[in-house]
């Protein structure tokens, strides 16, 4: 018995600040099926479902979406075929003028009760009443452990040199265009070559400085100190990205979690070059999702 075809797709739930202090949702419609719908597409083959949601979403729409938290995922069948849409809540933060094409020819911002009354599926009011339920305003906090830096043991010099080796070169340049979908981060970092490294790319991209913190190296820091200077980092709600090791990744999150009254992951530990993503709104965890560039969905995600 063959297995059924999961066609696998990624897509947003596009706000902004409405008129009238509430939000306005962007719904699209499709000439093809003349529905009206979030935007979303098929994710490429070797792609990242992060870059797809931005790429589809700034293809349908104009916009360049910062993506915010993790929506669920909508499963619905389509002919002898399952679909899945990966979604995120996001706020754009370029957009240039919409140009109709044979794909999408219409863009609407509506409120959401005239977006509910527009949209053509189920599936998408369910999704934006989900939505509705969580904060809208989220800002990003990444634990991201360093890429790959060779083998430890065959390192002679002082360990805080020990550089990315070409895989971690290559896993740094990958992560590039997955943290810059979030926006662009304050960047915190072990002062450890390896770690310093595994940001630059992404630094210089957005034009960021890095910010070296003894908290998050090894070596030089403990446990609880590395915990306490992550939650000052957090409470301020600007949105970050702390680059650390494998020794300490653990324990930040568990202690994020902890803080904030969520589930601790079963596995909070990283492989290298993973990244956690929490999504926090007023001292609360609006959701928790986990990515590797290697991997082109998330290995866990809790709300």
């Amino acid at each position: 018995m063959a297995l059924p075809v999961v066609v696998r797709a990624a897509g947003t739930l596009l706000w902004r600040d409405g008129p009238d202090s509430g939000p306005e949702v962007a719904v699209v419609h499709r000439p093809r099926y003349d529905d009206w719908s979030f935007p979303k597409g098929k994710i490429d083959k070797g792609e990242h479902m992060l870059r797809a949601a931005v790429r589809e979403t700034e293809e349908e729409t104009g916009i360049v979406p910062r993506l915010g938290r993790r929506l669920p995922t909508s499963t619905y069948p389509v002919r002898e075929r399952t679909k899945q849409v990966y979604y995120w809540a996001a706020r754009p933060v370029a957009e240039s003028a919409f140009t109709p094409n044979d794909e999408v020819d219409e863009l609407a911002w509506l409120p959401p009760a005239e977006a509910e009354s527009r949209l053509s599926y189920r599936h998408d009011i369910d999704l934006l009443h989900e939505f509705l339920r969580g904060p809208l305003n989220t800002a990003p906090f990444v634990i991201l452990r360093h890429a790959s830096a060779g083998e430890k043991l065959e390192w002679r010099e002082a360990d805080e040199l020990r550089p990315l080796d070409a895989a971690g070169r290559a896993e740094a340049a990958g992560l590039t265009a997955l943290l810059r979908s979030y926006g662009p981060a304050r960047l915190v970092s072990s002062a450890t070559a390896r770690c310093l490294e595994s940001v630059l790319p992404y630094a210089r991209l957005v034009r960021k400085p890095i910010s070296t913190e003894a908290a998050f190296t090894v070596g030089a820091t403990s446990p609880g100190r590395a915990v306490e200077r992550l939650l000052s980092l957090a409470a301020d709600g600007i949105p970050t990205i702390v680059s650390t090791h494998g020794e300490v990744v653990s324990e930040l999150v568990t202690g994020l979690c902890r803080e904030m009254g969520e589930k601790i992951p079963d596995d909070p530990s990283l492989r290298k070059s993973e990244f956690w993503v929490a999504h926090l709104a007023a001292g609360q965890m609006a959701a928790l999702e986990r990515h590797s560039p290697k991997t082109l969905a998330p290995t866990s995600v809790t709300r």
